[in-house]
């Protein structure tokens, strides 16, 4: 199921600032830097921008050759395995289960060599575990929720600095939503300039 959404920009801004969104991956454990999933960028006073978040991602692998495997999609449950096939890695989805059943797992079965593993939403990066050691695996785990906020110099696809991660505190629990508005208001110069802030309306 797809989520349709739809920030509308009701604010001060006066800095042509960007909107950046992501998840977080809730089952790592490893220090990882959340993925700018999305930067809307020059969307003016008074302006909209339609997106679609849907609930399904895609996995995939890459190795240090610079090979990308397929995309793959999927589901809470499902565990994915890198191996050496008869032309070179291939990525095949496997009947092992996950430790639990919300997550998806990538597990690197080649002899020799690391791997990444990448998750994409909509064909866009979302997560991703650098560094994947033979008969090592990656984790991830999502649930329908959205962080928020106002940046300046993020990149669609490349890791949040920690600095940028400490300044964004709106979350939206998206969970039995089909669509929604997002309004962005505040922002503003001088003296009267105030925090920007994030709302859904309209939620159906």
């Amino acid at each position: 199921m797809d989520i349709q959404l739809n920030l509308i920009n009701y604010s001060n801004d006066v800095a042509n600032s960007q909107v950046l969104i992501f998840q977080k991956n809730e089952a790592t454990n490893f220090g990882e830097l959340a993925i700018a999933w999305k930067v809307i960028t020059n969307c003016g006073v008074g302006c909209n921008h339609p997106f679609v978040f849907p609930l399904k991602f895609e996995v995939c692998s890459s190795d240090s050759d610079g090979n990308y495997t397929r995309k793959m999609s999927a589901t809470n449950g499902n565990k994915f395995a890198v191996e050496m096939g008869r032309s070179g890695h291939i990525l095949r989805l496997t009947s092992e289960p996950t430790a639990s059943p919300f997550e998806v797992e990538l597990k690197n079965n080649l002899s020799l060599g690391s791997v990444s593993a990448k998750v994409f939403k909509d064909g866009k990066l979302l997560a991703k575990h650098q560094i994947v050691s033979p008969a090592q695996k990656a984790v991830f785990q999502f649930i329908p929720k959205i962080f928020i906020g106002v940046v300046s110099d993020v990149k669609q696809g490349e890791e949040i600095n920690t600095a940028v991660l400490s300044d964004i505190n709106t979350e939206f629990d998206l969970l039995g939503i089909s669509s929604a508005d997002i309004i962005m208001s505040g922002g503003g110069g001088g003296t009267l300039a105030t925090q920007f802030r994030f709302e859904l309306d309209n939620v159906v």
